[in-house]
């Protein structure tokens, strides 16, 4: 037997259902369009409503995605709809799932992962997209405060002379 925990509501509290898909990048930008009406056919088989469709380019491990953000930080919104867990976030789930779930909130993943090894497989592959972008983002980063110190120098020069 499957027991199924239903999103528990205030009394009188209204169910404020949005639907957010995310694609990692513009070239992907026809999936997003497809994900989104996924979701709210979604929505209807259940019988919700759906108030507002969030739509997103950007990478999963970026915590600054400001559509996201904006949409965490709406009280008013009670249920959060993604196709996979991956679509909020790479990391950190759980964590955002509980702090919404402090406020009367939720998240409802449709395509949740029956298989723990495609979990697995999944993480070590967003670890080392993490790693990787971390990586290259430092050599950039490097690049970047090299040239800022060498036009500082330059500009010093230039008064002094």
């Amino acid at each position: 037997m499957i027991i199924t925990e239903e999103i528990s509501e205030q009394p009188g509290q209204e169910r404020i259902v949005v639907v957010y898909a995310r694609v990692s990048a513009n070239e992907n930008r026809p999936n997003l369009d497809a994900q989104a009406e996924r979701l709210c056919a979604y929505c209807a088989a259940k019988g919700w409503k759906v108030v507002k469709v969030v739509k997103e380019v950007g990478s999963g491990v970026n915590d600054g995605r400001k559509k996201l953000l904006a949409l965490l930080a709406d009280p008013t919104v009670t249920v959060i709809v993604v196709e996979h867990k991956d679509r909020l976030t790479r990391f950190g789930f759980k964590y955002i799932e509980t702090l919404l779930a402090l406020q009367g909130r939720s998240i409802e993943v449709v395509n949740v992962t029956e298989n723990p090894i495609e979990d697995i497989i999944a993480d070590f592959v967003s670890i080392l997209y993490s790693f990787c972008a971390r990586l290259y983002g430092q050599r950039r980063a490097k690049r970047k405060t090299e040239k800022i110190v060498q036009d500082l120098r330059e500009e010093k020069e230039e008064k002094s002379a």
